[in-house]
């Protein structure tokens, strides 16, 4: 699994302008249709809602990680989106989020999902790997980024 090659210049966006958890969901989600990544908006924003119930998916170091599972994908689909204000998603460490990465599997499917969600929190680990997504300009700079 390689973060890497499950983005495109397409599946990042900059500048969200969401003020709240559910604002973001829904902007991701639009990055994901609009990448040509999911049909069923519907569906792919319950499976992630359900997942989100569960359990926040708001990470440590204002990272937050809306995943879920769903038919409406064959295989694992992913987004970044870049806030340039903070949003309180509810994380483990309480503090708000402003890099979020949006996944969505299969549901017969469970090692992709977990490999991505590894490589994610291996990533993002780094502080100095944070600031540099968070000063990236554009879709390309994120991705060369993600690279190193």
């Amino acid at each position: 699994m390689n973060l890497k090659t499950l983005l495109s210049k397409e599946t990042i966006a900059l500048h969200l302008k969401g003020t709240t958890k559910d604002a973001i969901i829904s902007e991701l989600l639009d990055v994901l249709v609009s990448g040509g990544k999911i049909t069923d908006r519907t569906s792919a924003l319950n499976a992630i809602m359900e997942r989100e119930n569960k359990m926040s998916t708001g990470m440590k170091h204002g990272i937050g990680i809306p995943h879920g599972k769903t038919s409406t994908v064959s295989d694992l689909v992913a987004c970044i989106g870049i806030s340039d204000a903070p949003v309180d998603f509810d994380s483990l460490d309480g503090e708000p989020c402003r890099i979020f990465i949006m996944t969505l599997s299969p549901l017969e499917k469970t090692g992709p999902h977990l490999q991505f969600l590894a490589e994610i929190s291996l990533l993002f680990k780094s502080s100095e790997k944070r600031a540099e997504i968070l000063k990236a300009a554009s879709a390309e700079e994120v991705l060369k980024i993600l690279a190193e």
